[in-house]
């Protein structure tokens, strides 16, 4: 017969060998309708920086031809701007645009061009606010004053429906029609994503 201590050693030791659930991080709470549309108050660009999986967005007339897979990728420049790398695959070869993105007004109001370099003076920088973002830099959401664009990111290309759910509803509160919304089909569920950056303007959001 096990003695006491003996017994709460094998308790010890059978916990320790169990499989510990990893809880999913808490959503954010819903928003009452009528919430400003305004970019984040605080952003910090180098956790920003990496790469972005596009798990939904509004349609968009130069992201038309994008049939799969949509990234976007954000390094951090020594003069303090951001280089701007966005590809989708596509029916034939792969779609890939280069740009420039640079803080506009603080917090999570920023500005893109795609135009080339001999055309940088010209402008043609259009709005990128980051209305919505996790504390842990895990998902983004990214619009614009005219709420005419809407692109929300992941670290993953999968995330859980009802955190997308919840992001959905968050934006609609804040003004966006997401009727017409394109959602990216989940990893290894099947059928094309309908993203693209091929030829890529200034996003005018």
């Amino acid at each position: 017969m096990p003695t006491l201590r003996s017994a709460a050693l094998l308790a010890l030791l059978l916990a320790a060998g169990a499989p510990r659930l990893q809880a999913s991080p808490p959503l954010p709470p819903p928003l009452p309708p009528g919430a400003p549309n305004q970019p984040v108050a605080s952003l910090d660009l180098e956790r920003y920086a990496g790469r972005w999986y596009e798990v939904a967005r509004l349609p968009q007339f130069f992201q038309r031809r994008c049939t799969g897979e949509t990234t976007a990728t954000y390094t951090r420049l020594a003069d303090g701007r951001i280089e701007v790398l966005n590809r989708c695959a596509t029916e034939g070869m792969p779609l890939e645009a280069r740009g420039i993105a640079r803080p506009a007004g603080g917090g999570g109001a920023l500005e893109v061009s795609f135009l080339p370099g001999w055309l940088s003076w010209l402008p043609a920088w259009g709005a990128y606010w980051v209305i919505d973002l996790d504390p842990a830099y895990q998902w983004a959401v990214v619009g614009g004053p005219k709420r005419k664009a809407l692109w929300i990111l992941s670290r993953s290309p999968d995330i859980d429906p009802a955190l997308l759910e919840r992001l959905r509803q968050r934006s609609e509160a804040r003004g966006y029609a997401l009727d017409e919304l394109i959602v990216a089909p989940r990893p290894g569920a099947g059928g094309n994503a309908t993203s693209a950056r091929g030829s890529v303007p200034a996003p005018k959001a």
